[in-house]
C-alpha cells in the first residue's frame, strides 16, 4: 500500500510539472504571432586589423515566415566605408557556414559577381568616400535557431583581414 501512495504521489508532482511546463511554453507561444516569428542575431568578433576603415553592417532585427524564409525581400550584408579615400578592387562575400540558403540578391553600390545558394558575392572596382557596398538577398534559414554566415573582404588600398567574422545565432 505504501509503494503505491509513494508512486501516485511521484506521478502527481511530475504531472504538475509537466502542466507548469506546458502553461509556461503556452504563454510564450501565444504571445507570438502564429504566422511569423522576430529574430534577433548577433555578430561574433570581427578580426580586423587597427587601420581597416571598413565597418561590416547586416539585418540585426528581421522576421521569419512559417516556412523559415525571412521576411520583407530577405537580409542585408554589406560594408561601410568610414574613410574619405577610395578604393579600388573592392569585393565582399558572404558565405553559408551553417544552415542557410540564398535566393535571389539585390545588390547595394556594385554588382553582384557570384550567387549560388551557399554563397552571395557583390564586387565594385572603385569604392567612394563614405559610400556602401552591399547585398539584400532573399534568405531561407533551415534551422531557424542556429545559422551562421562568414564575412570575406577583399580590396587594394586598405589594410583589413580577409576574414571579417561571423554572423549568426546559436552555436
Amino acid at each position: 500500500m505504501n509503494r503505491m501512495r509513494t508512486s501516485a504521489a511521484i506521478l502527481a508532482t511530475a504531472g504538475a510539472l509537466t502542466a507548469a511546463q506546458l502553461g509556461v511554453a503556452g504563454a510564450a507561444s501565444a504571445s507570438e504571432k502564429p504566422t511569423a516569428r522576430t529574430e534577433s542575431a548577433a555578430p561574433s568578433a570581427a578580426p580586423r586589423s587597427s587601420g581597416c576603415p571598413i565597418d561590416i553592417v547586416y539585418t540585426s532585427r528581421f522576421q521569419i515566415d512559417r516556412n523559415g524564409w525571412v521576411t520583407n525581400g530577405g537580409l542585408y550584408f554589406g560594408l561601410k566605408s568610414k574613410s574619405t579615400k577610395t578604393f579600388k578592387k573592392v569585393s565582399f562575400t558572404v558565405t553559408n557556414v551553417k544552415n542557410i540558403r540564398f535566393g535571389r540578391a539585390t545588390p547595394t553600390g556594385g554588382k553582384v559577381t557570384r550567387k549560388t545558394s551557399q554563397t552571395v558575392k557583390v564586387y565594385d572596382k572603385s569604392l567612394a568616400p563614405k559610400a556602401k557596398l552591399g547585398v539584400k538577398v532573399r534568405t531561407h534559414l533551415l534551422n531557424t535557431r542556429t545559422y551562421r554566415v562568414k564575412f570575406t573582404v577583399r580590396g587594394e588600398g586598405w589594410s583589413c583581414a580577409v576574414n571579417q567574422g561571423t554572423w549568426g545565432a546559436g552555436s
